[in-house]
């Protein structure tokens, strides 16, 4: 006698590869439609992240002195001794009828009471400063707190300085010597705060030219340290 065969042995191979071709078809099915969803938002989400630039940049970038697009004519800069970070800046150039007058760029306090302080500067084309913004920070609350717009105007007072007003000795907390108030309680951030200020002017001094004559996009290497450094 022949033995009977096995219910459903023969059906099994087929049924797996229908089971396959299904989770294919429904992992080509997801992958199209994240696809179309990802074509769809693409654009509303960059735009959402230009004006979002735009609205921070706003703050350091008087609008009425440029009219070129900064965001647009941005370049990258590494320069780890001038501007406390390893990684590159970004550079917001700001040009009126053709001529340099204004940019922002990205600076780091590394030596806060709780480690890096996040800057974006504003600086004019006399080496003027604009605005400062603090965009990230750990500071103790309540002791480091006044770095920030919203909760003081000590960050404020940066507004219309340069490396001669006051003159660069000067570039430090009152009770180093300097013009700038420290905080109650809190010296080391402020201090932090007025010396990475001081740095990038003077780092603005030294390679502006060479920022603003740059391609857009470009990213430019400055291994030099201030002089205090050398």
């Amino acid at each position: 006698m022949s033995a009977e065969p096995t219910p459903g042995a023969g059906s099994e191979p087929s049924g797996l590869r229908r089971a396959a071709l299904l989770l294919g078809v429904c992992a080509v099915l997801s992958i199209g439609a994240l696809a179309v969803v990802e074509w769809f938002t693409r654009e509303p989400i960059a735009e959402a992240r230009a004006q979002a630039e735009r609205a921070a940049l706003a703050v350091v970038l008087p609008l009425d002195r440029y009219d070129n697009d900064p965001i647009a004519d941005s370049v990258w800069v590494r320069a780890p001794l001038w501007l406390g970070r390893p990684e590159p800046a970004r550079v917001w150039r700001g040009r009126l009828a053709g001529a340099d007058s204004e940019l922002a760029l990205e600076a780091t306090a590394p030596d806060g009471y709780s480690g890096r302080i996040e800057l974006l500067m504003g600086v004019d084309a006399q080496g003027r400063v604009l605005g400062v913004r603090v965009t990230r920070h750990a500071e103790t609350p309540g002791l480091g707190d006044p770095i920030e717009a919203e909760r003081s105007d000590w960050i404020n007072r940066f507004a219309g300085r340069s490396l001669g007003d006051p003159a660069i000795e000067q570039w430090k907390v009152r009770s180093d010597g300097g013009a700038f108030d420290q905080f109650a309680g809190a010296t080391v951030t402020p201090r932090a705060v007025v010396e990475a200020v001081a740095r990038t002017l003077g780092f603005l001094a030294q390679h502006r030219a060479a920022i603003m004559a740059a391609p857009a996009g470009e990213l430019l290497e400055f291994p030099d340290a201030p002089a205090e450094s050398n």
